[in-house]
């Protein structure tokens, strides 16, 4: 199943069942009330009466209580490590890690994004997130995916310059991430997904690409990550209860980034850019970065 948050005529904020290329609202306050309910008594309460994608606007599918970013994806990995004159860390190889961003900045399908006034180097990433519907505990990664609700699209926007000068006092990306990041428009539940399924928990075979102004700069597999969703997830609950509404993104894609495919030289994004991300079988994230202010 595929469920949205939108905006109607009817009302500001509204959970939705996603069938084709028609709107079906449910009658829940928000994506949590869905999840509480489960997916499947969710889509059975769906009106049914339809709209088109034209008479609504997408609005971020949640508001994550938590947002973890991970590291998963090796060829990212490899390449950040190389444009920033250094070795992958062996620890990298040892343990899944990941980093918290600011869950309040989120933006959805269609919002602009804002160029932080601070920057010269706006970035985009090229990520997909794991959405937590059911409270988990130290788990093992085969049993992350019982507590999954579905996948959604991630875009962690990036302001490298600040980025680079922070991370040198060893604490990670702060202010170099907590401006923005977008998700959605969609959580796509599992069972869409099983044909695609790879025998690592949480990890399928889905094309990931990235557009800006139309143009596919960018292309990847879910697949090729070398730490699963039921790897970073089991990580971040150990010893620590992940709640429904928690989010965890992937990591980068390998190449999913300006800082990968310009070496970090640039060029970088700009006001009227318009950033497109599209993962196979989840739906297409699009963006257009703001005046700068």
């Amino acid at each position: 199943m595929k469920f949205a948050t939108v905006s109607t005529l009817r009302a500001s904020t509204q959970p939705a069942l996603i069938v084709g290329d028609q709107v079906f609202t449910v009658p829940y306050p928000d994506m949590y009330a869905v999840m509480e309910a489960g997916a499947e008594k969710a889509a059975s309460r769906a009106s049914k009466e339809s709209l088109s994608f034209e008479e609504v606007k997408f609005l971020p599918p949640l508001k994550p209580n938590t947002l973890r970013d991970g590291y998963g994806f090796e060829r990212h990995v490899l390449a950040a490590s190389k444009i920033r004159g250094r070795e992958v860390p062996p620890e990298w190889y040892e343990f899944p890690v990941f980093y918290y961003t600011n869950p309040i900045s989120v933006f959805g399908h269609e919002d602009e994004i804002p160029h932080p006034a601070s920057t010269d180097a706006l970035d985009f990433e090229l990520e997909i997130a794991a959405v937590i519907g059911a409270r988990a505990k130290d788990l093992r990664p085969e049993r992350v995916p019982d507590h999954i609700f579905g996948y959604t699209i991630l875009n962690d926007w990036s302001a490298r310059d600040i980025q680079r000068q922070e991370m040198k006092v060893g604490l990670g990306p702060a202010k170099g991430k907590d401006f923005a990041y977008s998700l959605g428009p969609l959580i796509v539940t599992q069972d869409e997904l099983k044909d695609r399924a790879d025998e690592r928990p949480g990890v399928y075979d889905l094309e990931m690409t990235a557009r800006l102004n139309g143009v596919q700069i960018s292309k990847g597999n879910l697949k090729e990550i070398h730490w699963s969703f039921g790897d970073l997830i089991a990580r971040a609950s150990e010893s620590v209860e992940l709640l429904p509404g928690d989010v965890l993104g992937s990591g980068t894609v390998g190449s999913g980034c300006l800082l990968e495919l310009t070496q970090a030289k640039g060029p970088w994004l700009k006001p009227g850019d318009v950033v497109e991300l599209e993962v196979e079988r989840i739906g297409v994230l699009r963006n257009t970065i703001a005046p700068k202010r």
